[in-house]
């Protein structure tokens, strides 16, 4: 597993906040770095949140309609961990502008590649 990475600007729309941010996307999870705005006015800091591959159930990319309105959906095996991320139904949604949509789609196409190969590995150990 190599420690590159791809990055891609997002953002999430609470009811009273709004998010933006910059997921990391990489052979060993994702890190999601992002900014929460109280209001649109009141910063809150900027905060970090790792996902392991490990801790991943999927992970989604939903088109849009002409690259407008796409979004990663990503789904985790344990709901503990979104105490400490935005997220919506169990879900981390993250907002993808027109012009990241490429950089997305690969995203998630290369982190689907990731937990494929890590499922793979984990059968091959548990049945040699």
């Amino acid at each position: 597993m190599n420690s590159t990475f791809i990055s891609v600007p997002f953002k999430i729309d609470n009811d009273f906040s709004s998010i933006a941010g910059m997921g990391k996307f990489s052979s060993a999870g994702i890190i999601l770095e992002y900014e929460t705005k109280l209001f649109g006015i009141i910063k809150n800091g900027i905060k970090e949140s790792r996902i392991s591959l490990e801790d991943i159930l999927d992970v989604k990319f939903k088109k849009g309609m002409f690259k407008v309105g796409a979004k990663i959906e990503i789904r985790l095996k344990n709901l503990s961990q979104l105490n400490e991320t935005p997220n919506k139904d169990g879900k981390i949604s993250l907002k993808i502008e027109r012009n990241d949509f490429e950089l997305a789609q690969t995203a998630v196409e290369k982190i689907n590649k990731d937990l494929t190969e890590n499922f793979l590995m984990t059968l091959t150990e548990k049945y040699n």
